[in-house]
């Protein structure tokens, strides 16, 4: 579990200020620790790596322990992410590197693949050779490397998750395309996104 650090604060209201009434607040922190996952985000310059870095910092039990891309190398993680404060994490182009670091803590450590087809069968076999396990998340990925990974892991008594695609909507589509097909010959489904495939934009 995360450390929570909590401080009550209680303002002074004068007698004669009679509008809303002041309450008292609480202002809680997570602060790392040593049962924490250690989060690597593989891509963390892309517009969904950069959520990815957020979602993490706020999240419960798992902290951001690395941040790969071949852009913005030395920059922080978490002002590229335009956080309030930086978390003092530079973005890094050497993967091994940062696996190393973790697998020396012998600390519990994901790898969150936003990279390319072409270069996720190797991260994850990196990642998996330092006993961590992977998240991947990388459109347009070959069904023969899906197979090469659930290989790769199955070998190594590891898990993987590849999810294609992260969009609700796509997923609800093709359920419907499942259940259409029993009832008709043919089905046809056209989605349509005014800002489509804004996730696979490179880099900002």
């Amino acid at each position: 579990m995360a450390a929570l650090s909590c401080k009550f604060h209680h303002p002074m209201v004068c007698k004669n200020y009679r509008h809303a009434k002041a309450k008292p607040s609480i202002f809680c922190s997570m602060q790392p620790s040593q049962n924490n996952i250690k989060v690597i985000i593989n891509g963390a310059a892309k517009e969904i790596g950069r959520a990815a870095v957020v979602a993490v910092t706020k999240a419960r039990g798992m902290e951001v322990a690395g941040a790969v891309d071949n852009y913005l190398v030395g920059e922080d993680i978490g002002k590229v992410c335009d956080m309030e404060e930086p978390l003092e994490i530079p973005i890094t182009n050497d993967l091994t590197m940062v696996l190393g670091s973790i697998s020396q803590s012998k600390a519990l450590g994901v790898v969150v693949d936003f990279t390319e087809p072409s270069k996720v069968y190797d991260n994850v076999k990196q990642a998996t050779a330092f006993g961590m396990r992977s998240v991947v998340y990388v459109p347009k990925i070959k069904l023969d490397t899906v197979s090469a990974l659930s290989a790769l892991c199955d070998k190594a008594s590891m898990g993987c998750l590849v999810a294609p695609t992260l969009s609700i909507g796509s997923i609800l589509l093709q359920q419907a395309a499942i259940s259409a097909s029993f009832h008709y010959n043919n089905v046809e489904i056209v989605e349509s996104r005014a800002s489509a495939m804004v996730n696979l934009v490179p880099h900002p």
